[in-house]
């Protein structure tokens, strides 16, 4: 390795998007990865999971996770099936819901590789997996868990903390000590208030801050979750309708069926059939019941939110489910229509106009939920164009993001770094809050270019 070179920092992924976040700490002795995320969206974007890593990956030392989604744990498997042999550092929860989010990521793709093939619309005579099931399981090795607010010596006088971000179960900013260095990084920022996260803590200060800005361009309405989901339903239900709501399966699934239980539960709604199409879903919702200290849903509710949803386990429960009529709500991953068996759903219950399609959380540009958010109704879904019919309602209140006004709140509360680079939003967003961080907080700040690298002794 390099030894007398200034440490820096290179942007390895989420410059320009929210997906494939990854950021590369090089002291010359160490090599530290924040994150190693997927890419997700445009299909330029998603190309650059098949390419070579922009490191070797042997050469990295330790990986260190700020949360379990996709876009920042989703390219663990490849990175250790092509050499990585370091530490995966990361909180409790986030290990328990890595474990799940991973297999889940392995077997999906392994799925509609195979169905590809079959159906003979991939661009590839014979489409393979980024990595497999059994990539998956061999990356688990190498996780550690840390709890958050203890330092981790990293070594080479490099330590680490994990400080809690909301957002999800396990969510983390990481504290990087380099050698004297500050360098902190957000995370995703949770919202505040948040009907099952507790706040993240205000940021302390540090040299150089790396932030997120996906919601960047614009504030969060100050109505409640549930006053803004009831009216949908009602309406959906009073037609005889289904509602089909595209889901993460950590996270935002478990806050949906919370806030419907307490819809049913208050007589806001009606009690209809509600299918959680999500395996994942549901082994996730066992791992909030084993971490009330993370959030603040009572254990009442969260019985209730657990016991609400039938489940849907196996592929030909899926089917079948496709058969039915509503009123009835199916709640299914993924949440941007990118994939699993929500596409299916969307398939069957999209060309009817007594349904409706509900968009709860952010939606990536380039996938299936940004196209429909947008106002157009034509998606392609399997290699063909299919027209939907269904009612679209995107959601405001449920995003599980800090918006503009939250994240310069956040900021304020340490003192200024000697740079902030805003990363993990798309160009507007970013934009956006770097004008509003230069001018009413005053503080340098920048939207780093992508593979761009920094020293971290003279931040520009």
């Amino acid at each position: 390795m390099k030894k007398n070179l200034p440490a820096t920092l290179q942007f390895l992924g989420a410059t320009g998007t929210v997906t494939g976040s990854r950021y590369l700490i090089d002291t010359g002795n160490k090599r530290i990865l924040i994150d190693c995320g997927l890419y997700q969206g445009f299909k330029q974007l998603r190309r650059r999971n098949r390419k070579p890593f922009p490191v070797r990956p042997r050469l990295i030392d330790t990986v260190l996770l700020t949360h379990a989604h996709l876009d920042h744990s989703g390219f663990l498997p490849a990175l250790y099936r092509s050499g990585f042999q370091g530490r995966i550092l990361c909180t409790p929860a986030t290990q328990e819901l890595s474990r799940l989010i991973l297999q889940d990521s392995g077997h999906l793709q392994e799925e509609e590789a195979r169905y590809a093939k079959r159906k003979g619309f991939s661009e590839h005579r014979d489409p393979k997996p980024l990595y497999t099931l059994e990539d998956a399981k061999a990356v688990l090795g190498s996780f550690k868990a840390v709890p958050f607010n203890r330092k981790s010596d990293l070594g080479s006088g490099v330590s680490a903390e994990f400080i809690p971000a909301g957002h999800l179960l396990g969510a983390a900013q990481i504290r990087l000590n380099i050698n004297g260095t500050i360098v902190h990084f957000s995370g995703d920022l949770g919202h505040d208030p948040d009907p099952l996260m507790r706040a993240p803590v205000p940021f302390g200060g540090a040299d150089i801050l790396v932030c997120e800005s996906t919601y960047g361009n614009r504030s969060h309405p100050n109505i409640d979750p549930e006053e803004e989901l009831a009216p949908v339903l009602q309406r959906v239900f009073a037609r005889g309708g289904t509602v089909l709501i595209p889901s993460f399966a950590v996270g935002r699934a478990q806050g949906l069926m919370y806030h419907i239980a307490r819809l049913m539960k208050r007589g806001d709604i009606p009690y209809v059939p509600v299918y959680l199409n999500s395996p994942m879903a549901v082994d996730a919702t066992e791992i909030y019941h084993n971490h009330h200290d993370e959030h603040h849903v009572s254990w009442e509710d969260c019985k209730a939110m657990f016991q609400l949803a039938a489940r849907v386990n196996t592929v030909d429960e899926s089917k079948e489910l496709n058969t039915r009529q509503g009123p009835m709500i199916i709640i299914s991953a993924s949440g941007m229509l990118s994939g699993g068996r929500v596409l299916h759903h969307l398939v069957s219950f999209g060309g009817d106009r007594r349904n409706a399609i509900i968009l709860s959380g952010f939606q990536a540009g380039g996938t299936r939920g940004a196209t429909l958010a947008s106002g157009q109704r034509k998606v392609r879904v399997f290699g063909r164009e299919i027209q939907i019919e269904a009612e679209v309602v995107q959601l405001e209140t449920f995003s599980g993001h800090a918006d503009a006004d939250e994240i310069l709140d956040w900021m304020s509360a340490g003192h200024a770094p000697k740079m902030t680079y805003l990363t993990h939003g798309e160009p507007d967003a970013a934009d956006t809050l770097r004008r509003r961080v230069a001018h009413e907080l005053g503080r340098k700040v920048r939207v780093p270019e992508h593979l761009e690298t920094v020293r971290l002794d003279a931040p520009k």
